[in-house]
């Protein structure tokens, strides 16, 4: 397990899926996601999270606790734990209605942090999202910072009303996820494109926007070109916790390379040229792959992700 700590900032919840007139409760939310996913890729993580110490919040934190996930103290404060409701449509694909109440808990030792991930509702919805915004704050200048808006309009609202505090976030990052449709949604007169080359304007040095079954696009600040990753071919199941798993990889993978985790990380981020950054991408693309075969928001192992590497004709050639 990997020495650097790594602490993800944001919501943890029950997802109550709606699929062929049943509905089934699975753990998720897309801050422990990224969590599980994390630790079951090999390294030392927890969650800064809210949720209520009724049954629900129970099986949130037996879920962290046998993912090897480190819940932070005061998480269980919350009034009743947050419900997100999926509604399974055409294609796997899933929309949500929320029942959230979201706050922080009172976090220390944030100088052991070496990397911080946050984003979604988290760092929108207040009162919590401007303790999510200072928590970054207080992490950047001994740690990094990953970022994923993981937009969802049922409760951000319009554009308006949140992407002052989303372009907060892009400031203060090195690395920062968004999906096409997130940024269909903030910016819907601006190509992706153009949206990604603004953002590396501002402060990250490497972006990555999933396209779903078309794959990923990523930038670098220290690159001109535009680098299309192509998907890993998956019979999906669904599409819950598919970004959250997307994200863990990849941060996983920089990680690895040692492009995360440091000062002399970023460092080594800003001069990296695509071949030092290829191996994450390819990780965080086949860890995705593996989630969506699976109902619900499934954590693969490291193994897994490298036997399907290992079966990957792009590193077999």
């Amino acid at each position: 397990m990997s020495g650097k700590r790594v602490l993800c900032l944001g919501e943890a919840l029950i997802d109550a899926v709606h699929c062929g007139g049943t509905t089934v409760e699975h753990v998720g939310g897309s801050l422990l996601n990224v969590a599980t996913g994390l630790a079951q890729l090999g390294h030392r993580v927890s969650i800064g999270a809210w949720w209520a110490p009724d049954e629900r919040g129970q099986r949130l934190a037996s879920a962290a606790a046998d993912a090897g996930v480190l819940v932070e103290p005061g998480t269980d404060g919350a009034s009743r734990t947050t419900v997100a409701f999926a509604d399974i449509q055409d294609e796997g694909k899933a929309t949500y209605t929320f029942d959230i109440e979201w706050a922080l808990p009172q976090l220390s030792n944030l100088d052991q942090v070496t990397h911080l991930h946050t984003g979604s509702i988290a760092a929108t919805l207040e009162p919590g999202g401007t303790q999510v915004l200072e928590t970054v704050r207080a992490v950047r200048p001994t740690g990094t910072i990953s970022y994923d808006p993981n937009v969802r309009p049922a409760l951000m609202g319009s554009p308006e009303e949140v992407l002052q505090r989303v372009e907060e976030l892009v400031c203060l990052s090195d690395v920062v996820k968004a999906s096409d449709e997130d940024l269909g949604w903030l910016f819907p007169d601006q190509p992706v494109e153009e949206v990604m080359r603004r953002w590396l304007t501002l402060g990250p040095l490497m972006m990555v926007v999933p396209r779903g079954p078309w794959g990923a696009s990523a930038r670098l600040r220290n690159a001109p070109d535009l680098l299309v990753i192509d998907p890993v071919t998956a019979t999906v199941a669904d599409t819950v916790g598919a970004g959250d798993s997307f994200m863990a990889g990849l941060i996983s993978g920089l990680l690895t390379a040692d492009l995360l985790g440091t000062v002399e990380a970023r460092e080594r981020l800003a001069a990296c040229r695509w071949p030092d950054v290829q191996p994450a991408l390819h990780r965080a693309s086949t860890t995705a792959s593996l989630t969506v075969r699976r109902a619900g928001a499934y954590a693969p192992t490291l193994d897994e992700v490298e036997s399907t590497r290992v079966k990957d004709s792009r590193f077999t050639q």
